[in-house]
């Protein structure tokens, strides 16, 4: 089963140049700050993925999936109807493997799975279930809450289900939230960050996504690299040679 890797760094976020397409989909590496889509909740926002994209390759698009607007990586699109429904499918049945990188507070255990129900936007309590592994421990110079230095984990996140915000939340859950992260995450760290380092983003990217081709089922895995800020932090706190 053959593997497809495509990297791409966008010069201008604006213009969502796709990191890969054929016939049937599409995929760009969203950076933090843009929405998916136009949403009622956001009224501050004037451009949109899908509107752009939609722009850019003269047709019609359907994102597949979402990520938060904090949220930069890989963000796919069927070009069609009929694979955008073969895609909602693959989704719902959990065949695709999605990966993420965060920096997270704290030191997180070696590895970890985080099997917490998460309220919808309904008041409804959902199955919520994420994996976990620690690819490094780093500190700074920085006195914390219990530390003479502040401690923080980078970490590769697998999702196995999809609920709204449901990595944020569950790094909340367990202490470690991420960093740049301002409703779930922890206001002190969040300072220290835009203070000491500039840094006004949240340290979390969808770098690849992995599942059997709608059209041809062939095993495709589209890859996107970390944001520049996300990368500049990670050089910050020594976490080079672990990306």
């Amino acid at each position: 089963m053959p593997l497809i890797y495509l990297h791409a760094a966008m010069k201008n976020p604006k213009e969502l140049l796709p990191i890969y397409q054929d016939a049937y989909l599409a995929a760009i590496n969203k950076p933090h700050g843009l929405l998916v889509h136009r949403t009622g909740i956001a009224g501050d926002a004037t451009e949109f993925a899908v509107q752009l994209l939609r722009d850019m390759l003269g047709r019609h698009v359907y994102p597949v999936h979402r990520l938060d607007r904090k949220t930069s990586g890989v963000l796919i699109f069927a070009l069609d109807a009929e694979t955008n429904g073969r895609m909602q499918q693959l989704f719902a049945e959990r065949q695709i493997h999605k990966k993420y990188l965060a920096i997270v507070r704290g030191y997180t255990a070696d590895q970890g799975t985080i099997d917490y129900p998460l309220v919808d936007e309904r008041g409804a309590s959902r199955e919520a279930l994420t994996h976990y592994t620690t690819l490094a421990h780093g500190e700074i110079e920085i006195p914390g809450q219990r530390f003479a230095t502040s401690r923080y984990s980078l970490v590769e996140v697998n999702p196995i289900t999809g609920r709204t915000h449901q990595i944020r939340r569950h790094f909340a859950h367990i202490l470690h939230p991420i960093i740049g992260d301002r409703p779930h995450g922890c206001n002190k760290q969040n300072r220290l960050f835009k203070s000491y380092f500039r840094m006004n983003t949240m340290l979390l990217c969808c770098i690849g996504m992995s599942f059997r081709h709608p059209a041809t089922a062939e095993y495709l895995t589209v890859t996107a690299p970390v944001s520049a800020e996300f990368g500049r932090m990670a050089s910050a706190l020594g976490f080079d040679k672990a990306l």
